[in-house]
C-alpha cells in the first residue's frame, strides 16, 4: 500500500498478531453486548481495564526486554495485545457460568435452540451495524495509508493523535451505549417520550464532555506529543493536528449519540446507508483533494475528518427525529 520500506518488517508480524487477537474480541464482544444488554455495565469495565493493566505491564517486559526478557519492541506490543485479549475472553467466559447473578439467564442458555428467524434478524441488523461501524474506521484506516504516501513523520504524528483521540471518542461512545440501552427500552416499550428523553439528556451530557475534551486538547497539544516520542518534528506536527482534532469533536459526539439512538430504534439500514455517503463519498474525497490535490499536506487529510463526522451526524439527527415522527 506505499508505506514507508523501513516500516514493513515491523508492521508484518504486529498486523499478524493484531489479526489473532480479533478473534477474542468478537468473542468478548458477545459477552460484554449481553452484559449491557441487561445493564451490567460494570462487569465489563472491569474486566477491561485489568485487560489494560495486563497490556501495559506486557508492553513494559517485552518492548523495552525487562528481568531478562529480549526486547521485541512493536513485535513485543503484538503480543502483550494479544495475550490481554485472550484474558478478557476467557475472564468474561468464566464468569458467564459461574456468576450468580448470571444463573437465571445461564438456565435459558442451555435450553434454547438455534433457529433460523433469531439468527436471520441477528445476521441481518448486526451486518449494519457491523458495516456503520466499520466504515467509520475505514475511514481513519485509508486515509492513514494516504497519509503513509508523505513520509515517517506525518505517519508518527497520526499514529500519536489517532491514539490521543480515543480519550473523547471512548468517553463520548460509553455514553452513546447508554442511550442506545435505554431507547432500546423506551420503544421496546412503545414509549417514544422516553424515547426523546433518554436521547436528549444523552446529547446534553455529550455536548458537555465535547467541551471539556476540546479544552484538554488544547492545553496539552504543545506537549503531549513528548509521551510518544522524542523527535522534535513529530512533536510539531502533533500540535497542529490536535487543533484540528478539537474540531471535530463536536461532529464525533453527534454521529456517536445518533448513530446509537438509530441502533436503540432497530433503525440501522439507514445508518449503515448515512455513514456510506459522510465517510465515503464525502470525508475521504474532502481527505484526498485537500492532502494531494491541494497539496496542504497531512493537516489537508485530517481536514475530512471534522467535514464528513459533522456532516454524518447532522444527517443522523435528521434521520432518528424523522424516524419518530413516522412512529408518532
Amino acid at each position: 500500500m506505499g508505506q514507508p520500506e523501513e516500516l514493513l518488517p515491523l508492521i508484518r508480524p504486529y498486523f499478524l498478531l493484531q489479526l489473532t487477537s480479533l478473534v477474542f474480541v468478537m468473542m468478548f464482544n458477545s459477552f460484554k453486548q449481553f452484559a449491557d444488554g441487561i445493564t451490567d455495565t460494570k462487569t465489563s469495565m472491569w474486566i477491561m481495564l485489568s485487560a489494560n493493566l495486563l497490556n501495559i505491564i506486557g508492553n513494559s517486559l517485552l518492548i523495552y526486554g525487562v528481568w531478562g526478557l529480549p526486547a521485541l519492541g512493536l513485535t513485543g506490543a503484538g503480543i502483550s495485545t494479544l495475550t490481554s485479549r485472550i484474558f478478557m475472553f476467557v475472564a468474561f467466559a468464566v464468569l458467564f457460568f459461574r456468576k450468580q447473578s448470571y444463573r437465571r439467564y445461564l438456565v435459558g442458555y442451555h435450553r434454547t435452540t438455534y433457529n433460523t428467524g433469531d439468527l436471520n434478524v441477528l445476521n441481518r441488523m448486526g451486518m449494519m451495524v457491523g458495516l456503520q461501524m466499520g466504515m467509520e474506521t475505514a475511514l481513519f484506516s485509508i486515509s492513514g495509508v494516504m497519509i503513509g504516501w508523505l513520509g515517517t513523520v506525518p505517519l508518527a504524528a497520526h499514529q500519536v493523535v489517532a491514539s490521543i483521540s480515543t480519550l473523547g471518542f471512548m468517553v463520548y461512545y460509553g455514553v452513546g451505549s447508554a442511550v442506545s440501552i435505554r431507547v432500546s427500552n423506551f420503544f421496546g416499550r412503545g414509549d417514544i417520550a422516553g424515547v426523546r428523553r433518554a436521547t436528549l439528556a444523552g446529547a446534553h451530557l455529550l455536548g458537555l464532555l465535547a467541551i471539556l475534551v476540546s479544552v484538554f486538547f488544547l492545553l496539552v497539544r504543545e506537549h503531549i506529543g513528548w509521551l510518544y516520542t522524542s523527535s522534535e518534528d513529530v512533536v510539531n506536527l502533533v500540535a497542529v493536528l490536535m487543533v484540528i482534532l478539537v474540531f471535530y469533536q463536536f461532529g464525533d459526539s453527534l454521529q456517536i449519540i445518533f448513530a446509537n439512538a438509530l441502533r436503540g430504534v432497530a433503525d440501522v439500514t439507514s445508518m449503515a446507508v448515512i455513514s456510506f455517503i459522510g465517510y465515503f463519498v464525502i470525508a475521504l474525497p474532502v481527505s484526498y483533494i485537500c492532502g494531494f490535490v491541494l497539496d496542504w499536506g497531512i493537516e489537508g487529510i485530517w481536514l475530512g475528518y471534522p467535514v464528513g463526522l459533522t456532516l454524518t451526524g447532522g444527517m443522523m439527527c435528521w434521520r432518528f427525529y424523522y424516524f419518530l415522527r413516522k412512529k408518532g
